[in-house]
C-alpha cells in the first residue's frame, strides 16, 4: 500500500499549513498508520501532492525530526523512527513532589488565573487563528516555605472551561474536562535566572537556574498548552522516570 493512499489528503484545519502537516503527519505515527522505520516520500512528492511548497514540507518534517518521530539519513531520505518514543504521562512534568526534596514539604499555589486571546507566537502554535480564547495560569512551588519555581501556562480555553475547578495539576484538571494531553514535549537548559524571576524566588540576581519549555499535545497532534517555567539552580534535581511505547 502506497503513502499517498493511506494519507490521501491534509484534513480540514486551523493554523498556517506546515502546523497542518506537521499535525497529520505525527498523528499518523501516533496511530500506528505509518509504522517504525517507512519511507516518506521526498520533499518534492509531499509537495507536488498536498499543494505547498517544499519549504513548508521541510519545515513540518524539521519539528517532526526534533522530537525523534522521523530520522533523515543522507542520500536515502526520510524514515518515521524505528520506535517512536512517547511519554505516558502520569503528571505533567515530574518536577513535583519527588524531586523538589526528599523529607521535605511540597506545594503549589496558583497566583494568577486570568482569561484572554492568543498573541501572535502562541497562536503560530498552536495553529489556531487570531482571537482564539485562551487561559493564562501562573503557579509557584515550594520547599517547605521557600519558593523554588515559577510557571507560566498558556492553555486552550476550549479544553479548560472551569479555571476555578484546577486543583493541585493542570493535566487532571484537563482531563477531567474532556480530551487532554497524551504527550508532552520538553527542553531544559541551563540560565542565569532573569531579574524578575530570581526576585520572585528569593535568588540573587545572576544565580543559576533552569529553563523548561513544554508543549502538551492531544493524541491527534492539537497543541493545547504551552508551558514556561524557571526554578533555582541549588533547589533543582532532575529526575525522569518515563514509561516508554513501543520500545
Amino acid at each position: 500500500m502506497s503513502f499517498f493512499s493511506v494519507m490521501s489528503g491534509l484534513p480540514a484545519s486551523n493554523g498556517p499549513i506546515y502546523l497542518q502537516l506537521e499535525r497529520f503527519l505525527r498523528a499518523a505515527i501516533h496511530e500506528g498508520r505509518l509504522g517504525g522505520s517507512d519511507a516518506l516520500p521526498p520533499e518534492r512528492d509531499l509537495a507536488a501532492h498536498y499543494g505547498i511548497s517544499r519549504i513548508t514540507v521541510r519545515k513540518a518534517l524539521a519539528e517532526l525530526e526534533r522530537e525523534g518521530l522521523v530520522v533523515r539519513r543522507r542520500g536515502m531520505g526520510t524514515f518515521v523512527a524505528a520506535s517512536p518514543t512517547q511519554a505516558v504521562l502520569p503528571p505533567p512534568f515530574p518536577f513535583q513532589e519527588d524531586l523538589l526534596g526528599a523529607g521535605r514539604q511540597t506545594r503549589s499555589v496558583w497566583a494568577a488565573r486570568d482569561c484572554g486571546t492568543v498573541n501572535g507566537e502562541e497562536a503560530m502554535t498552536f495553529g489556531v487563528p487570531f482571537g482564539t480564547a485562551v487561559v493564562r495560569l501562573k503557579r509557584l512551588r515550594y520547599h517547605d516555605d521557600m519558593p523554588v519555581a515559577v510557571e507560566h501556562s498558556t492553555v486552550l480555553a476550549e479544553y479548560l472551561p472551569d479555571s476555578a475547578a484546577l486543583g493541585d495539576s493542570l493535566y487532571r484538571a484537563l482531563r477531567r474536562s474532556g480530551p487532554a494531553p497524551v504527550r508532552a514535549l520538553h527542553r531544559l537548559r541551563a540560565v542565569v535566572l532573569p531579574e524578575d524571576k530570581a526576585r520572585e524566588l528569593g535568588a540573587g540576581a545572576g544565580d543559576a537556574g533552569l529553563f523548561l519549555e513544554r508543549k502538551g499535545f492531544l493524541k491527534d497532534g492539537r497543541t493545547v498548552e504551552i508551558t514556561r517555567g524557571w526554578s533555582r539552580g541549588d533547589a533543582s534535581d532532575l529526575v525522569i522516570d518515563a514509561t516508554v511505547s513501543g520500545a
